[in-house]
């Protein structure tokens, strides 16, 4: 099970559809691993349609005082939710390890398996594969590979930096990321990822700007990556 998840704003988000493509990519791929966060989903989508349920009794205002209408809907809700809760306090059985070659919604987007992508060898240890041009959202979308206990370069973002985890392991000073963690980063702080042994670590990341690299040496490249 996932120990890094998406926060109950993006989770609502989600509910709602009102993601961009990449971003409600991402928590779909830590759902695929996360029995927690399909819960907590499942939960949204119960409240939400709880909502539009009781929409309509707002005909029911000009019969009875605003205050009678709202202790009725908040007891409507109340025990709808608690029914639901019922039914989901058993966890559900974890999702099936996912090999890189049957990530459903990402391979049904790409047509391909991970490693029969053009990847291009950025620096190091890293190679990224960029498929903004999937969404055409104006949100950069990366797909990047770090070798076994290779290292990416240090550095920052110029703006938010969501990624998942879809095979493999990284650390970084944020803690362990394994196969489904989802992680939110912003300008704050360096960052250096580190691929743990024994198997390639390959994410999916969306940018609302580019990194900057803050090495001694490899700043120096700033200009000539994106």
């Amino acid at each position: 099970m996932s120990s890094h998840h998406p926060d109950e704003v993006l989770l609502m988000e989600y509910s709602a559809g009102s993601l961009s493509e990449p971003m409600a990519l991402c928590v779909r791929m830590h759902l695929e691993k996360c029995s927690r966060c399909r819960g907590q989903l499942d939960m949204l989508n119960s409240l939400g349609a709880i909502m539009m349920d009781t929409s309509s009794a707002s005909h029911i205002a000009a019969t009875h005082s605003a205050e009678d209408v709202s202790e009725d809907l908040f007891s409507t809700i109340m025990n709808r939710l608690d029914a639901e809760q019922a039914t989901t306090t058993t966890d559900k059985p974890a999702a099936k390890t996912v090999s890189t070659s049957r990530l459903t919604p990402l391979a049904k987007l790409l047509g391909k398996e991970l490693e029969e992508l053009p990847w291009k060898r950025q620096l190091g240890d890293v190679s990224v594969c960029d498929i903004s041009n999937y969404f055409g959202t104006g949100e950069r979308v990366t797909l990047q590979k770090l070798v076994a206990g290779g290292r990416a370069p240090a550095h920052r973002h110029g703006g938010t930096e969501t990624t998942v985890v879809l095979h493999g392991a990284f650390a970084d000073s944020n803690g362990v990321f394994e196969a489904g963690d989802m992680v939110v980063l912003d300008e704050h702080g360096d960052h250096r990822p580190v691929a743990l042994h024994g198997e390639d670590c390959y994410t999916l990341s969306v940018l609302t700007a580019p990194v900057q690299l803050t090495g001694r040496f490899s700043r120096m490249l700033n200009p000539f990556i994106r």
